[in-house]
């Protein structure tokens, strides 16, 4: 009779119960997909990134069940029973009067039927954020001057700290040594034992000065046996442990926005959620992201997050000011050899008209041969100057999209619609 193993090496987790709760997910993934959806809206940008309270109705959750048909006669046991004996009749509940049916008066007592919840932890709340979006060119262009170090099990060495000993190995290289060292001895020692059994039959004058000779040399045998030491310096192993380079990838996202008088908050929030989703987006795809705020009236100039989003300016528009500052930055300290550079631009559309020619001219040449992916948000309706000039390029560049998004509401769908994978519906 043959015993079968079998062995499991899926990537799961230690949990025992992670099967059914990833079944669980793929069977009401459109309750928690809708979930997601509504927590995307009502959250703030800093908690964009954490799990989530999913709630699904308790009628969703109802299962298909074998169940005993009506008829026939059955005894049944009512535990509590103070009213009926064997053989009375028991009247149907009417409905609304408690039965919960509905459609009765209020009570100050009892309980409903509440929604299940669980909590959607963070990983699997990006998951199912991101699920069937997918980075459109997504040829990732590797680091090879400073890579990452990493440290990767090299083997046994013979010397190393005690917290890396390999005991069985050591032993067994002890169990060698002694095994090679006592061979001879052993051998000798076993004809001697021999050579005792014959002197000790034979009966000559020569035999007790020749046993006595074979005793003492076998005495000597068994001590230099005993001499071999269990365990030697020599004997132990440790495990090795080699730093070598890991190939990273790392990617720059740059995002322009227009804070011209005619950018109020509430244009400036939804290119926040815009360039949020973008970010959180490329860190499932890339090892290290930097980001690049640079800000623009008829000036641009680089800054931080925070005077990125809230400081404030008057005055006209110069777009292509943000593009030729970040044309220089690209070529000062973001090589494409070595980064992955997207861009992501979110202005109201309005732009000295005689500026929306040259900032097409400036993409078409300078940035988008830079870039992996360059997208534009514009948040106002009317299609003004800068808005026709990037349709021209948009029919044409296949790593160029440019959409509307005028409510917070539309943002979500914005994204998934730029960043869909092939086939997938938006």
């Amino acid at each position: 009779m043959s015993l079968q193993q079998i062995i499991d090496r899926r990537l799961s987790g230690k949990n025992k119960s992670i099967g059914n709760r990833e079944r669980f997910l793929r069977r009401h993934k459109d309750q928690i997909r809708e979930a997601v959806k509504r927590a995307v809206d009502g959250r703030g940008i800093r908690d964009m990134e954490r799990g989530e309270d999913v709630h699904i109705p308790k009628k969703d959750l109802n299962e298909p069940v074998f169940g005993h048909g009506d008829g026939g006669v059955r005894e049944v046991v009512r535990p509590g029973n103070t009213e009926y004996v064997k053989g009375d009749r028991v009247a149907k509940p009417k409905g609304g009067q408690g039965g919960g049916a509905g459609g009765g008066q209020a009570s100050d007592s009892g309980e409903g039927d509440d929604d299940f919840v669980f909590q959607l932890s963070k990983e699997e709340f990006m998951q199912v954020f991101f699920d069937d979006l997918a980075l459109p060119n997504l040829a990732r262009t590797t680091l090879a001057d400073t890579p990452e170090w990493k440290s990767h099990r090299a083997g046994y060495s013979s010397d190393g700290t005690p917290t890396n000993l390999h005991v069985v190995r050591s032993m067994r290289g002890a169990l060698g040594r002694r095994i090679a060292l006592g061979m001879d001895k052993r051998r000798e020692l076993h004809e001697l034992e021999a050579r005792e059994q014959e002197l000790l039959k034979e009966d000559r004058p020569e035999t007790p000065r020749l046993l006595l000779e074979t005793r003492s040399r076998m005495q000597h045998l068994r001590e230099r046996l005993k001499a071999i030491p269990f365990l030697d310096p020599i004997d132990l192993r440790f495990r090795s442990r080699v730093r070598i380079p890991v190939p990273t990838t790392r990617a720059v996202m740059f995002c322009l926005m227009d804070v011209s008088g005619s950018m109020d908050e509430s244009r400036k929030d939804l290119a926040k959620r815009f360039f949020i989703l973008l970010y959180l987006f490329l860190t499932r795809h890339y090892d290290k992201i930097d980001v690049v705020f640079i800000r623009h009236h008829t000036q641009a100039q680089e800054v931080d997050e925070q005077n990125f989003f809230h400081a404030t300016e008057t005055g006209g528009t110069v777009v292509s000011s943000a593009l030729v500052l970040m044309e220089q930055i690209i070529r000062e300290r973001y090589s494409p050899t070595e980064w992955n550079i997207y861009g992501a631009q979110a202005s109201d559309g309005d732009n000295w008209h005689h500026d929306s020619g040259r900032c097409r001219e400036l993409l078409s040449a300078k940035i988008l041969p830079l870039c992996r992916y360059f997208a534009y948000v514009q948040v106002a309706e009317p299609e003004q100057n800068l808005w026709e000039e990037y349709v021209k390029l948009a029919d044409d560049v296949p790593h160029f999209a440019m959409r509307k998004a005028v409510e917070a509401s539309q943002i979500y769908p914005v994204f998934r619609e730029l960043f869909k994978k092939e086939g997938a519906p938006a």
